[in-house]
Order: structure tokens, then C-alpha cells, then sequence
């Protein structure tokens, strides 16, 4: 009898969004997404895009300790993608209790999810997928035509977008350098060389238009479900946002009292509402 925030657009809470995008560009959103609800419902598991991103998903979570996921779109308009994508995701599968509640898991849940648009990223942290310590799974998002076609301003994006991904599976080995990257002093080599073999999923569509967004978010969404099944979480709930609301109310008060209040906290908090107390 309710939908969850992260899932609310597809409800009556859409009325807003189909205010501010017009009816007939709402009513393609829903064609996409569900052209997406009836592919996850029918398609083979071998086919099924939904299905076969979770399970990769859970492969690098699971098996290779990969406790993030980067959403890289290359295109403006999904500069906000990721940041949804953090609520639906990590809302839905950040738990540590199995479904029957009667005992926690054994094993990890659901990944930190987080990314930018690929041509602020690859200026920022593009150097620590490719190069660092850490395995990084991400998923890169482009798309064939632009909204905006400026010249060759689209070709060179998607050359970047492509580019990328071929840097990441396969890198540079140190015996390549030299011929990648003339006169490179000997010891230098190897901070040019890339291991490669950094996991990647590509998603290439015609053009980011209102049925393609639809079908995006319900990509991901059935991902989420599906991923949740397998770690036996409970996607649709949210209590992990709950104690700090009711901690909040009580401290709201201590905040707004005239006198001096009686603090009862942990000696840490106590002390920062002495202090902002004192500052306010």
C-alpha cells in the first residue's frame, strides 16, 4: 500500500516530474521503463541484462572484494545519475540481516556506489581505477547521438568513452611503454605501465531521450532486486535511516532549551552540543 521514495517516481508521486516534462515525454519514460520490466520478465537469464549485471556485480562484491561500483555517463544530463543511483542502491541492499530477520549475513551486501560524468571524472579519480590498489568495477554509460551536436565535440567524447574502457580491460604492459610513450626515462617505465584487466560494463544506446532514461532506471533497478535476492536482503525497506531521526528529535530540543539542558549522551556528543550551544 505505499512506494518506497527511491522507487516513487513510477507512482502517483511522477505527477510532479510529468508537470515539469510534459505528458508525453512522462508517458515515454514509462514505455521504457516498462519495456525493461517486460525484458527482465521474459528474457533468458543468458539474455537478460538485469540478471547478468547483478551476477556480475555479485562476482566482483563477492569474490574479488570490490566494495564499490563507479557509474560514469558520458552526458551532461546524467550529471545526477550516480547520486540516484547511491539512494537505490545502497537504501535497497545496504543491509546485513537476511529476509527472515532472525539472523544477520555472512557475507558482503550491497557495494558504496558513487561516480561523475566520465569528463570530470577522467580529470579526478580515473587515475586511481586505472592505476590504484583497489578493483573498481564500474559502468560506463554513453550514447550514439547527442542532444546538442556542436561539431566533433560528440565524436571526441565518445573516442574518450571508448578509449577508456579499452585502457581498462587490456592496459599497458611496462615492455609497451617505450613504443606508447617515446624517450621514457628507464625509470619511469613502470609508473606508465597499466595492469589492466579493471572490470567495466558498457551501456550504448541510440540517444538519451525519455524512453531510453525509463529504461536506464529500471535497468538498475531490477539489477538491485535481483542482487538482493542472491544476498538474501530485504530491498524495500529502510531502518537503517530510522534511529538517527529519533535521536534527532530529542537532541533538536536540547538544542532549542532555554535553561541548560540535561545532556545524556555519549560523552562525545555531549561535549558538541555544549560547544554549539555556546557558538549558536
Amino acid at each position: 500500500d505505499w512506494v518506497g521514495g527511491r522507487y516513487s517516481m513510477w507512482s502517483a508521486v511522477g505527477l510532479a516530474t510529468m508537470l515539469g516534462i510534459g505528458p508525453d515525454n512522462f508517458l515515454a519514460m514509462l514505455a521504457g521503463g516498462r519495456a525493461m520490466d517486460e525484458h527482465f520478465r521474459t528474457a533468458e537469464f543468458g539474455e537478460n541484462l538485469p540478471v547478468i549485471m547483478a551476477l556480475l556485480g555479485v562476482w566482483y562484491n563477492n569474490f574479488f572484494g570490490a566494495d564499490s561500483h563507479a557509474i560514469l555517463p558520458y552526458d551532461q544530463y546524467l550529471h545526477r545519475f550516480a547520486a540516484h543511483l547511491q539512494q537505490v542502491d545502497m537504501e535497497s541492499n545496504g543491509k546485513s540481516v537476511r529476509r527472515d530477520g532472525k539472523k544477520e549475513v555472512s557475507w558482503q551486501t550491497g557495494p558504496v556506489i558513487w561516480g561523475e560524468p566520465g569528463t570530470n571524472g577522467q580529470h579526478a579519480f580515473y587515475q586511481l581505477i586505472h592505476q590504484g590498489t583497489k578493483l573498481i568495477p564500474a559502468d560506463f554509460i554513453g550514447f550514439c547521438k547527442s542532444q546538442n551536436p556542436v561539431g566533433d565535440h560528440h565524436a571526441k567524447l565518445m573516442a574518450n568513452f571508448f578509449a577508456q574502457t579499452e585502457a581498462l580491460a587490456f592496459g599497458l604492459p611496462a615492455e609497451d611503454v617505450p613504443a606508447t610513450f617515446p624517450d621514457t626515462p628507464k625509470a619511469f617505465v613502470l609508473h606508465k605501465a597499466f595492469a589492466g584487466n579493471r572490470p567495466t560494463n558498457t551501456i550504448l544506446a541510440r540517444k538519451l531521450d525519455p524512453y531510453t532514461m525509463g529504461a536506464l532506471m529500471a535497468l538498475y533497478e531490477h539489477k538491485i532486486f535481483v542482487q538482493g535476492i542472491i544476498w538474501d536482503v530485504f530491498s524495500f525497506d529502510q531502518w537503517g535511516v530510522q534511529l538517527g531521526k529519533i535521536l534527532a528529535k530529542k537532541v533538536l530540543e536540547e538544542l532549542e532549551a532555554k535553561g541548560e539542558p540535561e545532556l545524556a549522551h555519549d560523552s562525545s556528543t555531549n561535549a558538541l552540543i555544549e560547544r554549539f550551544r555556546a557558538e549558536a
